[in-house]
């Protein structure tokens, strides 16, 4: 019988004990799949698994450990959201349309992860074709939130939440183009990093939005968004939107704490439409940081309201000119929300379109130079709201919530349409017993001083080492 006890450690802990041949890969694997076999059809996190064939990649790491190979993540199973592509392995986005899809080529991501000697031992699911922030998939089923089934997870990267939060693998990668990543990291208690547009290669992943899709991972812990930032990052020659800029040690300074950081708090737009219950853990946060050392600045925030509207719509239209040929051919095969967002994207003016981009880069400049100049770091909420249930948050049975699901990315979607790197922590649980986080971001590329404010956060709270009692989940 697999010791499952190794599944809750994390992803940093996990490795180091695998290198020090605690326990071999093939146990840690065994312990993973025994919890994705046990709780995945009960939460629907998972969109394919493989357990030979994740055996098989434990048994070669463990020949590799024994023959003194040192790679950071040797012998670690993950599990990624099921838009990377695998050479010869399905990829079907959380669609329809894409079941049975096998790929040519291996996202760039996966290469990484690969030659870091980390394991992929599944599929996660997804909301179709990553369009949706609350994890509703009406196609492949919706996932359940593994602190109460009866809750979202928080999308579209909501298989990937529920698996690490719920202990099931160390790590997983997520895509975040309007939160993504945040939204589940959010709902289920975890460390979400979105980098800087283009510091880590989209090629071989699912497309959205060319001009807005970031690749980040989902993990249990600070150390783990630093050690899976640090493996996935760096230049790509097949991506023309990759960053040829050097990838920093990302763990170097992760614990050199905050004492003269300044963390800059929104003087507008980002608590407007905060619920009072958020809005007061969010604060919380801030008491902890600056109890840590950091000193607390009021900042000025340039306009932006236009940044969410204006998000949704270049998604909608990049995403739109992707699906063209199918939302001809094969529009009863989407999803209401989907095709919904979709074919709004078809009756976009081009000169709005060039002119949203237009706008974005001036934005951009304006935020950066008046935000960073006066901080380091800039701290938000990140949901609006606390987690609402599955049943409140379809739109299907009750479609006024639409409008709300728009609003839930006023504090997110600004990040992506800025391109800058955000990260969401969580920070205490609302009334419903739910997560609910903060945001830290920064300017372009100062990934590192978000995971050093971040940590010197983490070690003076318990909420990444809190996880959810699976054992109410059932057997």
């Amino acid at each position: 019988m697999a010791d499952e006890s190794i599944a809750d450690l994390s992803l940093a802990d996990a490795a180091r004990a695998l290198a020090a041949k605690k326990f071999t890969s093939v146990e840690a694997t065994e312990a993973c799949l025994a919890r994705l076999e046990r709780f995945a059809p009960k939460l629907n996190c998972l969109a394919g698994l493989d357990r030979d064939g994740a055996l098989g990649q434990a048994r070669a790491a463990d020949a590799a450990i024994a023959k003194g190979v040192s790679k950071p993540l040797l012998g670690v199973p993950l599990a990624h959201k099921d838009m990377y592509y695998r050479k010869g392995r399905e990829s079907a986005c959380g669609s329809k349309i894409r079941a049975g899809f096998v790929p040519g080529q291996t996202a760039f991501a996966l290469e990484k992860l690969d030659a870091a000697g980390a394991l992929d031992v599944a599929r996660l699911a997804m909301v179709e074709f990553a369009l949706g922030v609350t994890g509703h998939n009406p196609i492949v089923g919706t996932p359940r939130n593994p602190w109460n089934p009866d809750y979202v997870t928080g999308g579209s990267s909501s298989g990937s939440g529920v698996a690490v939060a719920g202990r099931m693998v160390f790590a997983a990668l997520g895509s975040d183009t309007g939160g993504s990543i945040r939204f589940p990291a959010s709902c289920c208690g975890l460390v979400g990093l979105k980098p800087t547009y283009g510091r880590v290669s989209r090629r071989g992943a699912m497309g959205l939005s060319a001009s807005m899709d970031t690749v980040g991972a989902l993990t249990r812990t600070v150390e783990d968004a630093a050690l899976m930032l640090q493996v996935i990052a760096g230049h790509d020659p097949e991506d023309a939107t990759s960053s040829r800029l050097p990838v920093p040690d990302y763990r170097m300074d992760l614990d050199k704490g905050v004492k003269g950081l300044r963390v800059g708090v929104p003087d507008s737009y980002f608590y407007d439409t905060v619920d009072a219950e958020v809005r007061a853990l969010a604060e919380k946060s801030l008491d902890v940081l600056k109890t840590a050392g950091a000193t607390v600045v009021k900042v000025p925030i340039p306009d932006i309201s236009a940044a969410n509207p204006l998000t949704t719509m270049i998604t909608a239209t990049e995403g739109a000119s992707l699906h063209a040929r199918w939302l001809k051919d094969r529009t009863a095969d989407y999803g209401p929300q989907t095709l919904g967002r979709l074919l709004a994207g078809l009756f976009v003016p081009g000169n709005l379109y060039v002119d949203a981009l237009r706008l974005r880069k001036q934005m951009a400049r304006a935020f950066v130079a008046t935000v960073f100049d006066a901080c380091d770091v800039l701290h938000v909420p990140m949901m609006t709201v606390p987690v609402p249930t599955i049943a409140e948050s379809d739109t299907a049975s009750n479609p006024g919530f639409g409008k709300f699901i728009v609003a839930m990315g006023h504090c997110s979607r600004p990040f992506n349409w800025l391109g800058l790197p955000v990260a969401s922590m969580p920070c205490g649980f609302t009334k419903s017993g739910l997560p609910t986080a903060f945001q830290l971001a920064a300017r372009p590329f100062a990934e590192a001083t978000i995971l050093r404010a971040l940590r010197a956060y983490e070690r003076e709270t318990p909420w990444t080492s809190t996880a959810p009692d699976m054992a109410k989940i059932g057997d």
